[in-house]
């Protein structure tokens, strides 16, 4: 039985058993799927529940239609929650999710087909089996709209070989298969035609552990051929390694190369604060071994980027008025202060466990 949870006359999120799996379909295509805060809600007591269902081997994630599996959180909600408590309320619960997906104790299969980007990304890279499609364009780009990136990507970014986490985490750069693979973001491609055949096989299966749904997983699998990353692996950790965010710029300057002048240029349009922030939580984020400890200071640093000025002048640029031209408060690199930057790991009063 489907069971559905109505948002105008099409219900946002699709949830049902196929033979021995659980399966959600994010259904908001014409969004590109964004998760909203019903849509959370809506899918962490079904998980719970299947998690504990006999019948239920494994979970299937997907999103509707062919452009996306989920483009993000819901970021026009978020910006017209401006002023109340819809911010803290939105992320303890997205949280809340990326560490249930992140700790499920069944299989988690996420079909990472289309735009998958920053909330798209939690819903999916925690999971135990992540399939990336021909039209994976994955990417984590808060630093463009003065956020952080989050969902648990202080866990998952410092994973990345060398500091392609960093390169990731602070440029926003956008990946396809062959790189989320490289970048360990994705665990197998499999084309787009072929992922209702594969839920049909893992539908079908007699029983799933996480060994059968990998030998099924296999059957699917194809090279996605070379890593453009890999092309610039040696400059990028040369100049992300550097330990502020001042020193990756001088060390991009110092490569001299039209790579380098790219990043230089792409750097140059994120929000200061953001990317001071941003390199903070990565280098901590890669010290820290619990996912709870994890979202608990990402938990920290939203609350306080919902209280600032550049996450809703990031999203009015980008999102809302479409100028592309954010005026971020402080302007420059240097005027973020390192008592600024403490200000977004300081606990926060009421703060939600994550453990």
């Amino acid at each position: 039985p489907q069971v559905g949870f109505q948002m105008n006359d099409e219900p946002e999120v699709l949830l049902e058993k196929r033979g021995r799996i659980g399966l959600i379909t994010l259904n908001k295509p014409k969004a590109l799927n964004a998760l909203s805060l019903a849509m959370i809600h809506g899918i962490e007591p079904q998980l719970k529940a299947w998690a504990v269902d006999d019948g239920v081997d494994a979970v299937v994630i997907q999103g509707a239609g062919e452009k996306a599996f989920c483009a993000g959180g819901d970021i026009r909600e978020l910006y017209e929650g401006r002023g109340t408590d819809f911010g803290p309320t939105y992320y303890a619960a997205e949280y809340k999710l990326n560490v249930l997906i992140h700790t499920y104790p069944k299989p988690y299969i996420a079909l990472m087909d289309g735009v998958t980007m920053g909330g798209g990304v939690g819903m999916s890279v925690h999971g135990s089996h992540r399939v990336v499609s021909d039209r994976i364009l994955f990417a984590m780009p808060e630093t463009g709209i003065g956020l952080f990136p989050d969902i648990g990507a202080s866990w998952f970014l410092p994973c990345c070989p060398g500091d392609i986490g960093m390169y990731l985490g602070l440029t926003g750069h956008r990946l396809r298969a062959a790189d989320t693979l490289y970048a360990g973001i994705g665990d197998v491609h499999v084309p787009a035609e072929r992922n209702d055949e594969l839920i049909a096989a893992l539908a079908g299966a007699e029983a799933l552990d996480g060994d059968g749904v990998s030998s099924i997983l296999r059957g699917f699998a194809v090279d996605p051929g070379d890593a453009p990353l890999a092309e610039h692996r040696a400059a990028i950790d040369r100049c992300f390694a550097g330990d502020s965010v001042e020193d990756i710029l001088a060390r991009l300057a110092a490569e001299d190369s039209d790579w380098a002048r790219t990043q230089i240029a792409i750097l140059a349009t994120k929000s200061p604060t953001a990317m001071k922030v941003t390199h903070r939580q990565l280098r901590l984020g890669a010290r820290i071994e619990s996912i709870a400890d994890i979202m608990a200071m990402e938990y920290r640093i939203a609350d306080r980027c919902f209280r600032g000025h550049d996450l809703f002048e990031g999203i009015r640029a980008v999102v809302i008025d479409k100028d592309g031209a954010p005026q971020w408060d402080p302007t420059t690199l240097n005027a973020v202060s390192d008592a600024d930057v403490d200000e977004y790991f300081e606990p926060v009063a009421g703060e939600p466990s994550f453990g």
